[in-house]
């Protein structure tokens, strides 16, 4: 086992933690993918030998060490891929370490019992066409002409399909920086159901990446809107922007349309934290002119609010809407 999947059990609208764990793993390898909000593969190729230990005995210290320094437990899955590495995490839970077999019989045994929907990468759409056919497992799955596969899904999904029931995993940890995101969360007194306020909490958010990303002359392709709810369960939606900005009513305009997609009926909501993504130098980024002259006013009473800003403070200039 060298590739492990660390989820670290972050408090509601605790993302901005992330890094500094991340950190945290640079202590045993360079090779680290992370996956926000909460996960990061970890590729221990070399530290194994390094440390002389093996991809568990770092594991555990991993969680010890992130124990010790941050209070945050965390979940871990070991196997010999990142594919696999995802499923063993899948079953684990926080304090336990839990392991798909590297060997071939072994690695073949425990795939055949799992639901096809385990599998990382088939969502419930393909799911539900498998199972319609009777290819509720793996084990059916590989066992399949890859044909039919093909005639079910696509010629590629049924290929990898087919490759990843046979324990064929061709992923690989590719190494990023956490630090191409910015994240703003905002965490109520209370569970709160009224979408006024879940509005407002987005408005705040959206207006501080904004000011963040303005103040580092960058802009955001993605933007991903993550709600938790009073169970700790959480939905995340992630949009691609027309074009990369960094102003704040085209962000406040895509968060309020991921918000009303997701068709929340009087749901207990926690916290929400917003993430922009795909972080790029502004001087690079391209604006489709309009002939709209609010949007030009927006624009340019942005750019005094900012002049302002930071001269005498973040919070003396803002929308009349956060005003307390």
């Amino acid at each position: 086992m060298t590739i492990l999947c660390v989820q670290f059990q972050l408090p509601p609208t605790y993302e901005a933690a992330l890094p500094r764990l991340i950190g945290l793993l640079e202590e045993f390898t360079p090779v680290i993918e992370a996956l926000p909000p909460d996960r990061a593969l970890v590729d221990l190729h070399g530290a194994e030998r390094y440390f002389g230990r093996d991809a568990l005995e770092l594991a555990s210290m991993i969680r010890v060490r992130s124990l010790a320094r941050y209070g945050i437990d965390c979940a871990i899955g070991a196997g010999p891929g990142p594919l696999f590495a995802r499923m063993a995490l899948n079953g684990s839970r926080p304090g336990l370490i839990r392991v798909v077999p590297e060997e071939p019989g072994a690695l073949t045994e425990f795939l055949a019992g799992q639901p096809v929907a385990a599998l990382p990468g088939v969502g419930a759409a393909t799911a539900r066409t498998l199972c319609e056919y009777g290819l509720d497992t793996l084990g059916k799955v590989a066992a399949a002409p890859l044909s039919t596969l093909q005639r079910l899904t696509s010629a590629r999904t049924g290929r990898e399909l087919r490759e990843k029931a046979q324990g064929v995993d061709r992923g690989r940890v590719v190494p990023n920086s956490v630090s191409r995101s910015l994240v703003a969360e905002r965490s109520f007194q209370r569970d709160e159901l009224n979408p006024d306020e879940h509005r407002r909490a987005l408005l705040s958010a959206t207006e501080e990446l904004g000011i963040r990303l303005r103040a580092l002359d960058k802009v955001c392709r993605t933007l991903t809107l993550t709600v938790r709810y009073a169970d700790r369960s959480s939905t995340t939606r992630s949009r691609k922007l027309k074009e990369p900005t960094a102003h704040s009513p085209a962000l406040t305009g895509a968060a309020y349309r991921m918000y009303e997609a997701l068709g929340l009926q009087r749901a207990r909501v926690r916290g929400i934290a917003l993430r922009a993504e795909g972080l790029s130098p502004a001087d690079q980024a391209t604006h489709q002119l309009t002939f709209d002259p609010v949007d030009e006013k927006a624009r340019r009473i942005e750019e005094v609010a900012d002049k302002a800003r930071a001269r005498f403070g973040a919070h003396v200039i803002g929308p009349g809407t956060l005003a307390s």
